[in-house]
């Protein structure tokens, strides 16, 4: 699995094609990011952003991506209300570093995963408290759920 996405394929067939983390795949225990698109089959801009989605996973081969419909995994999303697509939800172990959504252009997220990807873990800690809104994202028990799928 060296310099590959880590991920369990389980049944989704498109998690195949793109080597994104299938429903119900979990993260590698050693894997300290997560990458998480909240999105929707019915959402043409989430239909266009998958291969984008894919093309920055190919990118970051250390980080967990995982494409999660809100819909047909509903379980997993629990009560977060996502209002816009796409959704993305970056976290390092147990730190919400950024929720919410974003232009479905690569070089946004490219961007911001390079600058998470250089912080300490101490740097990447004091980010996520630095804001009362990220404060909240650390309290909130499906944000927390999603960082450990």
């Amino acid at each position: 699995m060296e310099n590959r996405l880590r991920y369990q394929v389980e049944e989704d067939q498109a998690a195949r094609e793109d080597g994104l983390a299938a429903p119900g795949a979990s993260a590698q225990v050693d894997t300290e990011f997560r990458v998480i698109c909240l999105c929707a089959e019915w959402c043409g801009t989430c239909r266009e952003y998958r291969p984008v989605f894919t093309e920055v996973g190919q990118a970051f081969p250390h980080m967990f991506f995982r494409w999660l419909d809100i819909e047909d995994e509903a379980d997993a999303v629990g009560d977060l209300d996502v209002e816009n697509f796409p959704t993305l939800l970056i976290a390092r172990k147990q730190w919400v570093l950024y929720f919410g959504a974003m232009l479905p252009q690569p070089g946004h997220l490219r961007h911001l995963l390079e600058v998470f990807g250089r912080q300490s873990l101490a740097d990447s800690q004091e980010y996520a408290l630095f804001s009362s809104s990220a404060r909240a994202w650390q309290n909130d028990a499906d944000l927390q759920r999603l960082c450990v799928i």
